[in-house]
């Protein structure tokens, strides 16, 4: 079994624990970490463990759908640093973990980030009410800064990926490649935006119930 796998199915295992002694009650994971260090894989993988290996329907709902739009980034001066934890709606992200937590509605639309055109698609993707596992990744679920703060008490399991800073350049670089960035802007976009976030995302989260090594 690789990482990945044994990974996830330590994660799937806890919250589909969370969800039988919840009595079947709906279960919010939180799988946080910096860019680069792989918690959206992390996270595909657990929603296929989930649904493969234990009796409880399972969806994936990704943060960076709370991006401000490019237009928005422009006004406020900082298009340069999107990815940067004032770059997101927090507010609008933790009423819709509410709204998700409580599922009172039959069918919630949430948003889901293109990054191939840089834009959150509104409606992106459909999360019905029989969905008992919701894993939601991204940067900064746990962290410690306000208004932040206040996600973490609306999850019921909350995971750090552990990455180490070489590791994460590199990732962050094939990534930026993949999409076609000419060497000095990777090298912007890597030095000067992704690792500083997470550095700062590393620092400036809190204790989660399970911290993971991704290397």
């Amino acid at each position: 079994m690789t990482r990945l796998d044994e990974n996830a199915h330590a994660i799937a295992g806890i919250a589909a624990q969370r969800f039988a002694a919840g009595g079947g009650k709906r279960v919010l994971v939180a799988i946080a970490g910096a860019p680069g260090s792989g918690k959206s894989t992390v996270a595909e993988r657990v929603v296929e463990v989930i649904a493969s290996n234990h009796a409880v329907s399972a969806a994936l709902f990704p943060m960076d759908g709370y991006h401000f739009d490019d237009g928005v980034l422009k006004e406020m001066g900082r298009l340069a640093y999107k990815g940067a934890i004032d770059t997101f709606d927090a507010h609008g992200l933790r009423h819709m973990l509410a709204r998700l937590k409580a599922n009172e509605d039959d069918l919630v639309a949430v948003p889901v980030f293109d990054r191939a055109i840089e834009i959150s698609r509104a409606g992106g993707r459909l999360i019905p009410k029989s969905t008992g596992i919701i894993v939601c990744e991204g940067n900064y679920l746990l962290a410690r800064q306000a208004p932040w703060d206040r996600l973490k008490e609306i999850f019921d399991v909350t995971v750090f990926v552990d990455v180490g800073e070489a590791q994460l350049r590199e990732r962050l670089q094939a990534r930026w490649r993949s999409y076609g960035l000419d060497p000095t802007e990777i090298d912007r976009k890597v030095e000067q935006n992704d690792l500083p976030n997470g550095r700062a995302i590393m620092q400036g989260s809190a204790d989660p119930d399970l911290r993971i090594d991704n290397n």
